[in-house]
């Protein structure tokens, strides 16, 4: 059934029983519509309840509903005895006001400019993602397949079985202080960070370590280093704050400190992503690291370590942090819990100096004041008992599986179309398109076939001499990764049949060639 209508006397309401509004909400909505604009006048008589409900094919009892919520807003008069009426006490600004918007005021207030920082905000992509949905190849999703729910389960279970009053009030803007114990020592053990407990604050995920580091530290116009190619997060945290971004370039040993400080000597802070850089997966060479910790005491600037996902390196252990090699204390650390458990877990942590603390959990208190405390909790006792770390040992494991099946099927799939090599850390590689193929388009093609491959492009300041695809393989088993390169390798030929062709015959690159 379509529209119900009055036609005369009393043609302003109508009901559309497909909407999935109840219909109460749609009468209330388009008397209160008429009073605002002015089409019911003050004083102007309603008919009555059962004569509109008799009209409208409804129940009396849900245009009362609708009328007693008009008649509690102020917007009718009920008279005992003489019926319902506009209310006389609408003022005539708010009438006028509302009949503007529909004149066009709302473009008007539209118009109304933003601050400096909100204009930056709006202007600035937080990530070079399409969607939220997670499709292969997005980068940075963790096995969600493979994670402990049942041990998550029963440690939730068991924190609200002890009915935990304290952890449902206000809690320490620092963050739990069971959790930031288990940090500090796992990052001591594991990431050679130097740190104790009360270093460490919790924060919602590493986006907002990054947006606190950069209130706190920076002032509009304070140059700052970030890596080129470079994490967007980082970029835009540091944007909104008023930094001037310089962008420093990135070789097979990292950010280079040289052209860094060619660039801007006086910088204030440098982000960088040492122990496996996003995206080109490079690994800060020692000698860079140590020039860059030199250049930071000499000039007293900061530096910004995001430690995203230092935990998956297959070829031995997890290399040791940049902070644990800052004797001056210049060095600002952050981790995320995101790529290694679940990414709407929303917790990381800063490791600030001893000097910084204070202020950045004073800027945690006016963002929002703290993260919910029983996912805290929760979270103390998966590391306290142990879960955590056989939950990454076994991703280690699995990721290295998912990795080589990337490498398997493009090996069949891709060649002459992206060149991938492997890597002994990360949770993503990078396919290098051929010279003179646009990354941007490729990677719009793969998405219309279901594949998100983002163009490393859209991760530069500066232009790309050369097109790529990242691809991250640890958020789907094997076989999905293997129908997602056929996906992408039709794409990037240009249909399947193309895509058939290109894997004997384009650019002459004969089989079992590919690097590995």
């Amino acid at each position: 059934m379509g529209k119900t209508a009055f036609t005369s006397p009393f043609p302003l309401v109508t009901v559309n029983r497909r909407s999935g509004v109840a219909a109460y909400r749609q009468i209330y909505a388009a008397l209160r519509e008429a009073v605002l604009s002015g089409r019911l006048r003050a004083g102007a008589r309603l008919p009555a309840t059962r004569t509109l409900a008799s009209r409208l094919r409804l129940s009396r009892t849900t245009v009362v509903t609708a009328f007693e919520q008009l008649l509690a807003e102020g917007y009718l008069d009920g008279r005992v005895g003489s019926g319902t009426f506009v209310a006389g006490a609408v003022p005539d600004d708010a009438l006028r006001a509302h009949a503007g918007n529909r004149a066009g005021a709302g473009a008007r207030r539209a118009r109304a400019p933003l601050s400096r920082r909100g204009t930056i905000l709006a202007a600035t992509p937080a990530s070079a993602l399409t969607d939220v949905a997670p499709r292969l190849f997005r980068p940075g999703l963790p096995a969600l397949d493979a994670f402990p729910y049942d041990v998550w389960r029963r440690l939730v279970n068991r924190m609200w079985h002890r009915r935990p009053r304290a952890l449902l009030s206000y809690s320490d803007h620092a963050g739990y202080r069971p959790l930031r114990e288990a940090i500090a020592a796992y990052l001591r053990e594991v990431r050679a960070v130097r740190c104790a407990a009360d270093q460490v604050i919790v924060v919602a995920g590493s986006q907002q370590g990054l947006d606190l580091i950069a209130r706190v530290l920076l002032d509009p116009g304070d140059a700052v280093w970030v890596e080129d190619p470079g994490y967007l997060g980082a970029h835009g945290a540091l944007r909104a704050a008023g930094a001037r971004i310089v962008p420093v370039p990135v070789d097979a040993e990292g950010l280079d400190v040289n052209a860094g400080a060619a660039l801007e000597p006086a910088a204030r802070l440098a982000s960088v992503t040492p122990s496996h850089h996003y995206p080109l997966g490079a690994t800060m060479s020692l000698r860079r690291r140590l020039a860059l910790l030199r250049w930071a005491q000499r000039t007293g600037a900061w530096v910004l370590e995001d430690d995203y996902d230092s935990e998956y390196r297959y070829a031995g252990r997890p290399l040791a942090s940049l902070q644990g090699l800052d004797a001056a204390g210049r060095v600002i650390y952050l981790g995320t819990f995101s790529k290694v458990l679940f990414p709407s877990l929303r917790l990381g942590y800063v490791v600030a100096p001893p000097g910084l603390v204070n202020a950045v959990v004073a800027a945690r208190a006016l963002v929002d004041r703290e993260c919910p405390t029983v996912e805290q909790a929760v979270l103390a006792e998966f590391i306290a008992e142990g879960h955590f770390a056989r939950h990454i040992r076994r991703m280690r494991t699995l990721y290295a599986e998912r990795q080589q099946a990337l490498l398997d099927a493009a090996d069949r799939e891709l060649r002459g179309l992206l060149d991938i090599r492997p890597s002994e850390a990360g949770m993503h590689l990078v396919g290098w398109l051929p010279q003179g193929i646009d990354d941007r388009r490729a990677a719009a093609r793969a998405a219309a076939c279901g594949v998100e491959a983002p163009a490393l492009s859209a991760y530069r300041i500066t232009p790309s001499p050369r097109g790529a695809l990242l691809l991250g393989y640890t958020c789907a088993p094997s076989a999905e990764i293997r129908a997602a390169v056929s996906r992408l390798a039709a794409a990037l030929a240009g249909g399947p049949e193309d895509a058939r062709t290109s894997r004997r015959t384009r650019g002459g690159v004969p089989a079992g060639s590919q690097r590995r």
